[in-house]
């Protein structure tokens, strides 16, 4: 499964250790390929962790920061265009969207891939903005239905559920 994770730019709270537990339960019914969006902030923790488990992992950089330098395993996809131009690779490159905790950023990216068709997993009690979001969207962003997002505390669980999403015609089923 290809997911794109989206995760605050930053070292904003204490993820780490959330990120850590989601990757181990997801390396566990995987193989899978990750996506993100650069190599900063928790991204970095992301690829580190995910490379550590044996992941594929794609990072897709915007022009402003294509002179990041990625660990010799991950692939690096220099996009040429700025940060929502890359946003829309990312996500377009992915069977669902799993936000471990972000901004602005993230929740656009949130809103591509629920406009895209496509399932969002959201990781909440993060004490970031994507937080929020379960009280305005409890399960669709809008009237049309387009994908299911998904929200839960525990990142075990939530790991859990994006292994449990099944591939069908138009996009994937969360069981």
């Amino acid at each position: 499964m290809n997911i794109a994770v989206a995760v605050h730019s930053s070292q904003s709270g204490d993820l780490a250790g959330k990120i850590e537990a989601f990757l181990d339960e997801l390396s566990k019914c995987g193989p899978h390929n990750i996506f993100v969006g650069g190599y900063w902030g928790y991204m970095r923790n992301v690829v580190d962790e995910a490379l550590k488990r044996g992941m594929r992992v794609v990072a897709i950089l915007p022009i402003e920061r294509e002179d990041v330098e990625l660990p010799k395993d991950a692939i690096v996809v220099k996009t040429g265009c700025e940060f929502r131009c890359r946003s829309v690779m990312l996500v377009r490159s992915a069977d669902v969207l799993v936000a471990l905790g972000g901004g602005a950023g993230t929740m656009i990216e949130i809103a591509m891939a629920y406009a895209m068709g496509k399932p969002v997993f959201v990781l909440k009690g993060t004490g970031l903005a994507t937080d929020k979001l379960e009280a305005a969207y409890p399960e669709y962003l809008d009237e049309r239905n387009s994908a299911r997002v998904v929200y839960e505390a525990d990142p075990k669980r939530l790991a859990s559920l994006v292994c449990s999403a099944r591939p069908t015609a138009s996009a994937l089923e969360v069981g």
